[in-house]
């Protein structure tokens, strides 16, 4: 099935993730956050330990940037989202936050290959650019960086729930993101002929 802007006929909802309403699933996002970030720390501290971050002076500005690039990572990995929702969809993505969470979703419906890139797009991408900047800079400035590359990679936790969700269905699926609800629709034939095996 390609992508579409409105639901077409004969699909039925087959999976959900709702951050809002089902707080199970809010805590395993939340939780997978904090596991990746820690991971992430114990791994930049193996290569460059933190106490280089307050060598060479500099202190308070190497803390101001890592800040503001946090800050500023968390806006660009939604906007990541927002340029692939509309290369993939034709759509304008729509961004917003709700408590904790930042969020960019459509009202298009898209393929579950399509819905996969968008959501890995910004893990991918801003991952990659943040580890080179990071093998670039010097050591004391390690950490600046490495810090937004912890937010950026913690933060996609949601991504990476709703990719797992996602890669355990089969069949016909169609994909609704408005940012903290995803919703899994599949052919109404397909879900049944699945729920026979």
């Amino acid at each position: 099935m390609k992508n579409a802007a409105a639901l077409p006929h004969g699909y039925c909802e087959r999976a959900r993730v709702d951050l809002r309403t089902d707080p199970r699933q809010a805590r395993i996002v939340s939780g997978a956050a904090v596991v990746i970030a820690a991971v992430l720390a114990a791994a930049g501290a193996h290569f460059v330990p933190l106490r280089a971050a307050f060598s060479g002076g500099h202190v308070p500005l190497k803390l101001a940037a890592a800040l503001a690039g946090a800050a500023a990572g968390v806006v660009l990995h939604e906007l990541v989202h927002g340029v692939f929702i509309r290369l993939l969809g034709g759509v304008k993505p729509r961004y917003g936050f709700a408590g904790r969470y930042a969020c960019a979703g459509s009202g298009a419906y898209f393929c579950k290959r399509d819905y996969i890139v968008i959501a890995l797009a910004p893990a991918v991408l801003l991952g990659l650019s943040l580890a080179l900047a990071a093998a670039l800079v010097p050591a004391g400035w390690f950490w600046s960086v490495y810090i937004v590359q912890i937010v950026n990679l913690s933060g996609a936790a949601g991504d990476y729930c709703a990719v797992c969700r996602l890669l355990r269905l089969r069949g016909d699926l169609l994909i609704g993101d408005t940012g903290l609800t995803m919703i899994v629709y599949q052919k109404e034939g397909a879900a049944r002929n699945e729920s026979s095996r």
